[in-house]
């Protein structure tokens, strides 16, 4: 006898072996109990997830001679023939290959003659969606008005490509997808019944990857046990099956574009390919990986909602601590846009090397996200950039500049004060409140010190405010212009950076105490 695949030898025949349906399954229970059977159904969803044996098991019931609360009998001559298919009351029809006026015309006409045994015939057209218009108008009426003894099924994975009026005569029920608890448990009652030893871990990442669908969980195992007939089925056999990626590899990839290692990610990628990876799957797998990490990143109390162990689980939180929530977002745009794109790619590998180079430099887009990478990665150097003396500090470095130093110098007090410094201190508030933004916000809380040129220095914390003058000369210029226009004569001045935990009175001059200290010294010996 032929070997029968999995997903038609454990089809359910019954209501109660049906999976992760039960909305739809109560539903339709109430009615065959009641006798409130409709005249056309609709049944919408994504693929494998119950839609043709929901209606097979429906249209067994209402011709069963004995019917149960969970369905067909399965003993009856009419189950019987309608499960061996040779009765004339249930047909199944392919609108993907049945699509025209002269195919439905041959149904409508067929109609008119009632079952030679059993109460209904029943219609059931799969991918309904298929038909063409002028075949939907020809069974706009006997959807309508059918007789009583008919009942039309329709299954469409498409239903937005239906006519409104087919819509409006049927009762519509949306399949869901299947829960990856759900499809794992089918998985593992299967694999019993079969007397075949698979791991849990490699029945879990099966459910997932078949993304809702019980039909493609079962074809996923049943191409998992072929290919390793005989010996035990672990996740990793699973992932060499399906061209998957550990998770251990997309940590490791992350890390290089956190770092900014164009070379490691591009190594990275060689070895999955060398592998023999499928890289849709990987794009794929990649994407859910950073998602993993967002949800981790928004909350503490997603355990539920994200699918690995708690070992797993553990790993991506000290993961998620690495990379900032808006750059893990672009991440994920870009991953979710390149897996639309690679399904129909003639070149998948270069697409995904060009997705990596623009991860590890964000100065390649101009989106916003990709500037405010930029700016943070930014931030990042400046973070790990040791102090420079204040008299080598002459706004932008110059190239082959002094020796930087882990220590601040030693504040000295300055021999004497420049006049022109002298006043651009004592009208420093007059000059904040004239400036224009977003320099005036800049400049509100910097502190005037004094370099050993005798330059006037702007000390300024770091961060946005010290980038906007040191990474963009014009605008240290203009500030040299309003201070000129001020002290009406011409004023140059240094930027310094105070980090984070500096104090600056410990490592710098801080002239606007010096000032005051000269004008009350004056001031006593005039009186004297």
């Amino acid at each position: 006898m032929s070997y029968t695949a999995l997903y038609r030898k454990f089809r359910p025949d019954t209501f109660a072996s049906v999976k992760g349906q039960d909305h739809i399954v109560t539903t339709l229970k109430n009615q065959l109990k009641a006798n409130r059977i409709g005249h056309a159904y609709l049944f919408t969803g994504t693929r494998g997830t119950g839609k043709t044996t929901i209606a097979k098991i429906f249209a067994r019931t209402v011709n069963c001679e004995n019917p149960t609360e969970d369905g067909p009998c399965g003993q009856c001559r009419s189950c019987r023939a309608i499960a061996a298919g040779a009765s004339m009351n249930v047909i199944e029809i392919d609108a993907a290959s049945n699509n025209g006026v002269d195919n439905i015309r041959e149904i409508v006409e067929e109609v008119s003659y009632s079952p030679a045994e059993g109460k209904y015939k029943v219609y059931i057209i799969d991918e309904v969606h298929m038909l063409s218009i002028g075949a939907f108008n020809a069974l706009l009426k006997t959807l309508e008005e059918p007789p009583s003894y008919v009942i039309f099924i329709l299954a469409t994975t498409e239903v937005h490509k239906l006519p409104v009026t087919i819509l409006s005569r049927c009762q519509r029920y949306d399949f869901r997808r299947i829960s990856i608890d759900t499809i794992a448990g089918r998985l593992q009652e299967l694999v019993m019944a079969e007397n075949v030893q698979v791991e849990d871990r490699a029945l879990r990442y099966i459910a997932k990857t078949a993304d809702g669908s019980m039909r493609d969980a079962l074809s996923l195992l049943d191409q998992c046990i072929a290919f390793h007939l005989g010996k035990e089925l672990t996740y990793e056999k699973v992932l060499d099956v399906l061209g998957a990626v550990d998770t251990e590899v997309f940590s490791r990839l992350l890390r290089c574009i956190l770092e900014q290692e164009v070379l490691g990610c591009i190594k990275l990628l060689e070895e999955i390919v060398m592998q023999g990876r499928e890289l849709t799957q990987f794009v794929t797998d990649f994407a859910w990986y950073l998602r993993n990490l967002m949800l981790v990143q928004a909350s503490d109390d997603l355990e539920d909602v994200i699918d690995m162990s708690a070992d797993n689980l553990k790993r991506l939180k000290e993961e998620s601590e690495q990379v900032d929530m808006e750059q893990n977002v672009r991440y994920i745009r870009i991953f979710s846009e390149l897996s639309n794109q690679i399904r129909y790619a003639a070149q998948k590998r270069i697409l995904v090397e060009i997705a990596l180079i623009k991860l590890c430099k964000p100065q390649m887009e101009v989106s916003q996200d990709a500037v405010l990478d930029r700016i943070r990665q930014m931030e990042d150097k400046l973070d790990n950039v040791k102090v420079v003396p204040a008299s080598e500090m002459t706004g932008l470095p110059a190239a082959g500049a002094g020796t930087f130093q882990e220590e601040p110098p030693k504040v000295q007090m300055p021999k004497a004060i420049p006049e022109d410094v002298r006043y651009i201190v004592s009208k420093w508030p007059s000059i904040v409140g004239s400036a224009e933004n977003p320099m005036r916000t800049y400049i509100k809380d910097a502190k005037l010190s004094l370099g050993d040129d005798s330059r006037l220095m702007v000390v300024l914390e770091d961060g946005i405010a010290s980038d906007y003058f040191i990474q963009d000369p014009d605008h240290k210029t203009q500030l040299e212009r309003l201070l000129s226009d001020f002290a009406c004569k011409e004023i140059e001045v240094s930027i310094q950076v105070m980090k984070e935990n500096q104090d600056f009175a410990q490592s710098f001059v801080d002239l606007s105490k010096l000032v005051q200290m000269d004008i009350e010294i004056e001031e006593e010996d005039e009186t004297e």
